[in-house]
C-alpha cells in the first residue's frame, strides 16, 4: 500500500472519493473530518444488561439529533462524519482521532477502518469520555479527526466492500448491525 499525499488528496476530493470537504481541511497527508448532527446514545438496559459479542449484539442506543452533545465521564456514544466517502475498489482508509481532543479526554475506539469498496457512507465513529471528573462537549461541524488514504492493488469484486459490506449507503452514525 501506498500513503496518498497532498495532490493526490484533491485529486481525491475532486474525484468524488470523499465529499462535503472543506479545502482547509486537506493536509499533507490527511484529510481533518468534522462531526455531524447525530449521535447514538446509550440507554439503560430493558431487561438485561448482557450483550453477546459472538451474536454481534450491542447495546440499547436512543438516536439523538442536536446542536451540541455533552459526553459526560465514562459515557459512550456514536457519532458520524459529515464528509461521505466513495472508495474504489483500490484506495482503502484509516481514521486518527484528532490529539487534542484525545489530550482532552476524548477517546475514539480501534474500529475506524475503512475497505476499498465502501462508498455513499459517512463514517460511524465510536467515542468515549475516559475523565472521571468533567464532561466533553461534542459539537456538529467541530473536527474530530483525520482520514489517511492508502492505494494498493484493486481488489476482486467479490471481495470488495461494495458487495460484502453491511455498512454501505449508511448517511448517519449506524449502530451495529449485527447479524443481519
Amino acid at each position: 500500500m501506498s500513503l496518498i499525499t497532498y495532490n493526490g488528496l484533491l485529486d481525491l476530493v475532486e474525484q468524488g472519493v470523499i465529499t462535503n470537504v472543506n479545502p482547509a481541511h486537506i493536509n499533507a497527508a490527511s484529510i481533518d473530518v468534522t462531526l455531524g448532527e447525530s449521535f447514538w446514545v446509550e440507554m439503560p438496559p430493558k431487561e438485561t444488561d448482557l450483550i453477546d459479542l459472538a451474536a454481534k449484539q450491542g447495546p440499547l442506543l436512543k438516536r439523538m439529533d442536536v446542536d451540541a452533545f455533552c459526553l459526560t465521564p465514562h459515557q459512550f456514544c456514536l457519532a458520524a462524519t459529515r464528509e461521505i466517502f466513495n472508495l474504489p475498489d483500490y484506495i482503502a482508509a484509516e481514521f486518527r482521532l484528532k490529539s487534542s481532543g484525545a489530550r482532552a479526554g476524548l477517546n475514539a475506539s480501534l474500529a475506524m477502518w475503512c475497505d476499498p469498496g465502501w462508498t455513499n457512507s459517512v463514517l460511524t465513529l465510536e467515542l468515549s469520555n475516559i475523565l472521571s471528573y468533567h464532561t466533553l462537549i461534542l459539537r456538529p461541524g467541530m473536527k474530530i479527526g483525520q482520514m489517511i488514504f492508502m492505494y494498493g492493488e484493486a481488489v476482486p469484486e467479490k471481495a470488495s466492500y461494495s458487495v460484502r459490506g453491511r455498512y454501505n449507503g449508511d448517511l448517519h452514525a449506524s449502530p451495529s448491525k449485527g447479524t443481519q
